[in-house]
């Protein structure tokens, strides 16, 4: 029985007109309508419980189907990305908000991209009830048409093959930001760390990647040439005549080893400097 059907009955048999009464009816009549009143205040409320969104695993989406990431990975996630509550996170594919909401009760403001309204409807109401909703905030946009360069945190669980399509746009990110994803992997860009949780049955892998930045090239390093080749945070090369090993990058941090000597440092734009590990001698490079 709908509110609306139950309330006009109960209003029909108890009328005055309905039982042939007059004014000695009245009393019985209002303590009807009141109850039919409540009634239908909790029928109403029933109905709409009943037809709350509920996303069920699989669900399918714009890219991929929805599978939500546990917890655990959920939070081995931002530990392996070293959060703090001076990062600001975009979540891809934000879904019911977990990665957001549980960001921003680590002190970060985060942020979800989600192609889905329901969903983003429904990670509003779970960033409400869990306090962070002014921390916690979501948008309905296509994450290929979204501007997401200004997060130092990016976070999601997508297919490989979209990691790969938004690789090119990542790499473009300002050195240091960090990518974690929850599985999979960005093809042959080789994450700098990965790690697993334990008692796990499926989706069990956090990956990071820390965008490198761009030094291939030919720098001046004192009297030599240092010559650089770059793929991905991956570095060959010489200094000299000398071949560089164990050379790559983190973000704005390099280091190389050529004749015994591990060279470490920082790069600035066009200049890079750093110290010789060990000897406390000093370096500086310009391209």
């Amino acid at each position: 029985m709908s509110p609306s059907i139950g309330l006009r009955n109960l209003i029909r048999f108890s009328s005055p007109a309905a039982s042939g009464g007059g004014a000695s009816a009245t009393p019985a009549w209002r303590a009807l309508l009141a109850l039919a009143f409540v009634f239908s205040l909790a029928t109403g409320a029933c109905a709409q419980s009943s037809s709350e969104y509920k996303p069920e695993p699989g669900e399918a989406g714009k890219d991929v189907v929805w599978v939500p990431t546990d917890s655990p990975l959920v939070e081995k996630m931002l530990e392996i990305a070293k959060v703090t509550p001076d990062d600001y996170l975009i979540d891809l594919g934000s879904g019911d908000g977990r990665t957001v909401i549980a960001a921003a009760k680590r002190g970060l403001t985060a942020h979800g991209i989600e192609y889905n309204p329901k969903m983003v409807d429904l990670a509003k109401k779970h960033a409400a009830a869990a306090g962070v909703a002014d921390r916690a905030s979501f948008e309905k946009a296509d994450i290929f048409e979204s501007d997401f360069s200004k997060a130092s945190v990016v976070t999601m669980f997508l297919l490989e093959d979209i990691n790969i399509k938004l690789r090119p746009k990542i790499l473009g990110f300002k050195p240091g930001t960090r990518i974690v994803s929850n599985t999979f992997t960005m093809g042959d860009w080789q994450a700098d760390e990965t790690a697993t949780i334990k008692n796990c049955v499926s989706w069990c892998t956090a990956l990071l990647w820390i965008v490198p930045a761009r030094v291939q090239g030919t720098w001046r390093l004192g009297e030599q040439d240092l010559v650089l080749k770059q793929e991905f945070q991956m570095l060959s090369g010489q200094l000299g005549n000398s071949t560089i090993i164990d050379a790559r990058m983190k973000g704005n941090e390099i280091s190389f080893t050529t004749g015994g000597q591990k060279y470490v440092g920082t790069v600035d734009g066009n200049g890079m400097s750093g110290t010789i590990a060990g000897s406390g001698t000093n370096w500086s490079a310009r391209k």
